[in-house]
């Protein structure tokens, strides 16, 4: 009998850990349930395309239901697996019965925070998750003439920001005292609140949510500074892993709520992996444990599971957490964390900042790039970084959690280096400027 791996969640974890058995074990049978009727689309390209950035939600999908079978990867739609025995190395699956397995791969992804509030049984509530009720929402917001979202998470940005290029009266409201306050700082993201305006977006910080109102559907979201008369209500909550299946399994939980991996994405019982939303991983400077990031993350963390499950041998190292969104008209993004992280956790550090350009500044369609870097005090290693720009700010914050995880200084960065082509960098590459004004600042206080 080929060896049998078993996999729960057909999203980016669970189809990374597909192909990670098949490329470590290509004998090997590999069987996929997931609740969705589809696997492998890109659900963060969901917000685009009700922004009308992208006009289709067919472009979302990665490979087509028969690419799976022609691979040797068999996925059951629609399917839940209701319970584990890892005993006797077996799943329950409703329609199916007991299945065995030889190894198990837990990818169950997210949930949202539940609100908490009165009127959570209403309709007009919007979760984004599943394409398929994305195409049933898509037809709703022809109609919608204001819609309020719930949190500025990155999602919240992103739906605040889609909505807005949809036309629609937007408002936003969340508790903290400027958008995705839990990992960016507010000059970052002070340009974006601008933007927003600029846009008729109208956002309630300091708010607090209190209830849904209406009867059967949603017409107003009640808040700490009143009533918010709308149409649909985004609800864009904190993401928590979905670890009840794995929790009841006896898998150890940790301090987020995901499922403990180690850097092989073994669980604490042998022969059961996990990986992507379900799981929390270790920042990789503070050690702190984090849960809910990327898809590319997550994906990376199925291949690692799967490679492993499959016979394989792959580690996924601890995390810098390059991120980056669009917001507004400006992107926003980083690596490690910002300056409010690092005061929260106490983490002393010096600062280097530059206002740069994407171009050089006499070409057409120049745009400005905002740049912060935290350094460590006395060795000046970077330890985090935080941009706001137009354009260049993916690739900067992908080099910079590279530069985080491999010790460079302010001395290396502003030494490095860099492009010079008018239509795609500017002679002062502002990551060089941002470090070369640190060094400076230390120099006028006598601490360099």
């Amino acid at each position: 009998m080929p060896h049998k791996t078993v996999i729960i969640g057909g999203g980016a974890a669970g189809l990374g850990a597909a192909g990670g058995v098949k490329a470590a074990n290509p004998d090997a049978e590999v069987v996929v349930y997931t609740e969705f009727e589809d696997v492998a689309y890109s659900p963060c390209g969901i917000p685009y395309v009700h922004g009308q950035e992208i006009p289709d939600f067919e472009r979302l999908f990665l490979a087509t239901k028969e690419q799976y079978v022609s691979v040797g990867i068999d996925v059951h739609y629609e399917t839940s697996v209701t319970g584990i025995d890892t005993g006797a190395r077996t799943v329950q699956v409703t329609g199916e019965g007991t299945v065995g397995y030889d190894t198990l791969i837990v990818a169950t992804g997210f949930e949202y925070a539940d609100p908490g509030v009165p009127g959570g049984e209403l309709e007009g509530l919007y979760y984004v998750k599943n394409i398929r009720a994305a195409m049933e929402w898509d037809k709703v917001l022809d109609s919608v003439k204001r819609a309020v979202v719930v949190h500025a998470t990155p999602l919240g940005v992103e739906m605040t920001t889609s909505l807005a290029h949809r036309g629609i009266e937007t408002h936003l409201i969340d508790p903290n005292p400027w958008p995705l306050a839990d990992m960016a700082d507010a000059d970052i993201m002070a340009p974006v609140e601008e933007s927003w305006r600029e846009l008729g977006v109208v956002a309630h910080f300091n708010t607090t949510l209190e209830g849904f109102v209406g009867q059967g559907h949603v017409s107003a979201v009640a808040t700490s500074d009143g009533e918010l008369p709308c149409d649909l209500v985004v609800v864009a909550t904190h993401k928590t892993p979905n670890a009840r299946l794995a929790a009841a399994a006896g898998l150890k939980i940790g301090s987020t709520g995901g499922i403990i991996v180690d850097e092989r994405m073994a669980t604490s019982v042998p022969g059961v992996y996990a990986a992507g939303d379900a799981v929390e991983v270790p920042h990789g400077l503070t050690r702190v444990p984090l849960q809910g990031l990327t898809g590319s993350h997550a994906y990376a963390q199925g291949k690692t599971a799967g490679t492993n499950a499959g016979g394989g041998t792959r580690a996924y190292k601890a995390v810098y957490v390059p991120w980056g969104t669009p917001a507004g008209k400006w992107v926003i993004g980083g690596a490690s964390f910002g300056e409010t992280t690092a005061t929260a956790l106490g983490i002393p550090y010096v600062l280097g900042q530059a206002q740069g350009i994407s171009r050089a500044r006499y070409y057409p369609g120049v745009k400005p790039v905002k740049v912060k870097l935290l350094a460590e005090p006395g060795s000046l290693r970077l330890i985090g970084a935080q941009m706001v720009g137009q354009e260049g700010i993916k690739e900067r914050a992908d080099f910079l959690a590279m530069a985080v995880k491999h010790g460079f200084t302010f001395h290396d960065l502003s030494t490095m280096e860099n492009v010079y082509s008018p239509a795609i960098g500017a002679l002062n590459e502002p990551i060089v400027v941002a470090a070369t004004n640190g060094l400076e600042e230390l120099r006028k206080a006598g601490k360099l």
